[in-house]
């Protein structure tokens, strides 16, 4: 019986017929389908393969694959004991060291670094700093603007691409599909379309609000991030300093990818009111709930847990604990009565054995 890789498999929609008929003929045992698309939510590809199948997302390069200190790789990151591990998140945080020391304090922040300046993209490691943006500008172009055209079948590629730019630079922030809409000069209805062939082409997430009212109205409109920093940075022109929300965007699609990757069984949101509270995401699992909150800073502030507390409060036993990820060294506790812990950004990454 054969074998059989068969890359960009989206652009010939009949392949994946002729993989059942093969496979059910035991003419072959194992094949595997790849495409830069969600294949099978394509309109055109009509065979699901239900049944004889598992289905795996890749996405780019996470910080725990980028560390080569010796066996970190194996193990997982921090977020993942987070995710499964004790009643509360004091279970295991004071179990851990408050800073990492030499190599593997220097891993951490390099390979943070590396993805919030390029992204995660494998073939940027072996090429130097002007050789990655020339890679990143010539990815826009072939498979932003030429591939990603094919997947959406458009006659005009140019209101495609002029939302795609604004969709960048509203990473991180509420989306109104009627203000994207008018800004790009196309139809709402066409916004949400072209909106969907970049989440279906792993180029974006969309973070939906919590559900559950706590504290008072909540908002209703989610959130755009665009999943790699490289290829938002290309396009934005944005080479600074990672501020505000596109800090936030590193943090959120880091933690989307591991869970997405793991498969755990976590809702990712994000908590608005319409009085203006606001927690950057919630996770969900079947033990309870945890904050994040992101701060592109050096040194949390007193005021980054003015959300978080209230929002612990309302939780009631539901509530795991809270974190306040930013760019510092030390982990610490900023308020145990409501389990609320300072989290450098590199260390709630990093892998713990």
């Amino acid at each position: 019986m054969g074998e059989a890789v068969i890359d960009e498999a989206q652009k010939e929609p009949s392949v994946f017929e002729k993989v059942k008929y093969a496979f059910d003929e035991g003419e072959i045992d194992f094949s595997v389908l790849l495409g830069s698309s969600r294949i099978l939510l394509l309109d055109r590809v009509k065979e699901s393969l239900a049944g004889r199948a598992f289905l795996y997302d890749l996405w780019p390069l996470m910080p725990s694959e980028l560390v080569t200190t010796a066996d970190a790789t194996s193990a997982p990151p921090l977020l993942d004991h987070l995710l499964q591990e004790g009643d509360r998140l004091d279970d295991f945080l004071s179990c851990q060291p408050s800073v990492l020391l030499g190599g593997e304090a220097e891993g951490a922040i390099s390979a943070t670094e590396h993805l919030e300046l390029w992204g995660g993209m494998p073939e940027l490691l072996r090429l130097m700093d002007d050789e990655r943006r020339e890679w990143l500008r010539s990815y826009q172009q072939t498979f932003l603007e030429r591939d990603l055209n094919a997947l959406a079948r458009l006659s005009d590629l140019q209101p495609f691409r002029k939302l795609q730019k604004l969709s960048m630079l509203r990473c991180g922030r509420l989306i109104s599909y009627s203000e994207l809409a008018r800004d790009a000069g196309i139809s709402p209805s066409t916004a949400r379309r072209y909106l969907e062939y970049l989440r279906i082409s792993y180029q974006t997430v969309m973070l939906q609000p919590y559900a559950r009212n706590l504290t008072s109205s909540v908002v209703k409109a989610p959130k755009l991030y665009w999943i790699d920093m490289g290829i938002l940075r290309q396009g934005t022109g944005n080479w600074g300093t990672a501020r505000g929300e596109l800090f936030e965007s590193l943090v959120v699609v880091e933690v989307h990818k591991w869970i997405q990757t793991m498969a755990r069984d976590v809702n990712m949101t994000f908590y608005r009111t319409r009085s203006g509270m606001e927690i950057d995401l919630i996770l969900e699992t079947d033990r309870g709930l945890m904050g994040i909150e992101v701060k592109s800073r050096d040194e949390p502030h007193g005021s980054d847990l003015r959300n978080l507390r209230p929002f612990a409060a309302a939780a009631g036993p539901r509530w795991l604990g809270g974190l306040v990820v930013y760019r510092g060294r030390k982990l610490h506790r900023l308020d145990p009565g409501r389990c609320i812990w300072a989290m450098p950004v590199s260390r709630l990454f990093h892998p713990v054995g």
